[in-house]
């Protein structure tokens, strides 16, 4: 087999990979939309009652959180925030680290951490205190600031076998890249600055480090902007407005081509200006994203272990 043909094969496999995961990342992002609307569709109008109404409702024997439905909710909550910490354990077991990648692995984490805290606020019937109630907020706190894990990890490039790239493989990246757009600009006469608004690397060097997390957000939340501002000037009214109003692609492929350059190169941009900041912010993030996993870890089996000892009937 010739070299090319095996980059072929080799291109072809990972994106095969990448479809397949896709795939079952929406099935489990759909399985726990579904399982949470039908359990508040169920239970709706026994948790819009007050606390002293509860009991004389036919679904409370059911619901409250040592009911039928309640208790299985409780364990099945748990046991969701415990496989969470897979993720970071696939770091230390080697068997389990080579089984897929981490960014997949990143992306399940997440939909487990977000479903979790829904499920046990089911399960608590939307009664938050005491140890339980302790254990509640801790997770959720886990889940909100795991939100932003995700968003910083995405933040620092990284190559096929997920590995950070150094600076100079990010330049020689752009490189490449700007090469390119050089055709881009002639024909189409935007360029990459006009999707995004960088500050200077000095800028960001005397930023702090939560203002420069805030500027990236804002960069990247005004970008759909900006390519919609794009396609109305290059595609004009009524392509703009057939696409969504700019938020989809035009039929244009040259022009979508040029947007994707633009947007790549763009975001690389951007990772070079932030990379320091992002990595230090990415350590900092960890030192609050996990005394509050280990708190929720160690609440959720003091309150388990005093539900089975006390036999809690409530």
């Amino acid at each position: 087999m010739s070299a090319s043909a095996s980059v072929r094969s080799a291109v072809l496999t990972r994106n095969d990979a990448e479809r397949g995961h896709r795939t079952r990342l929406f099935l489990a992002w759909m399985l726990a939309i579904a399982v949470v609307l039908v359990i508040g569709g169920y239970g709706y109008d026994y948790y819009m009652l007050g606390y002293a109404q509860r009991p004389f409702s036919p679904k409370h024997d059911l619901l409250r959180p040592s009911g039928t439905l309640g208790i299985r909710l409780g364990m099945l909550g748990v046991l969701m925030f415990f496989l969470i910490y897979l993720y970071p354990l696939r770091k230390k077991w080697g068997w389990l680290g080579r089984q897929g990648n981490s960014r997949h692995w990143l992306d399940f984490h997440i939909v487990l951490g977000t479903t979790a805290p829904v499920i046990i606020a089911f399960h608590s019937s939307f009664k938050f205190g005491n140890i339980a109630g302790m254990a509640f907020w801790s997770m959720l706190m886990v889940t909100l600031s795991g939100f932003v894990g995700r968003y910083l990890y995405s933040q620092i490039p990284r190559s096929l076998n997920a590995a950070e790239l150094s600076m100079r493989e990010i330049q020689e990246k752009e490189a490449a890249l700007k090469k390119e757009l050089v055709e881009q600009r002639a024909n189409f006469g935007f360029s990459a600055e006009t999707l995004y608004q960088l500050p200077s690397a000095a800028e960001v060097a005397k930023t702090p480090v939560v203002a420069s997390l805030i500027s990236m957000f804002f960069i990247d939340f005004r970008r759909p902007f900006r390519t919609s501002l794009v396609r109305l000037q290059q595609a004009g009214f009524f392509a703009w407005v057939f696409s969504f109003f700019g938020f989809l692609p035009t039929r244009d492929h040259r022009l979508e081509r040029a947007i994707k350059v633009a947007k790549t190169e763009a975001k690389l941009s951007k990772s070079i200006v932030f990379l320091s900041r992002t990595q230090r912010i990415f350590q900092l993030w960890h030192v609050i994203h996990r005394p509050f996993s280990y708190a929720f870890a160690i609440l959720a089996i003091v309150h388990i272990a005093l539900a089975l000892y006390m036999g809690y009937r409530i």
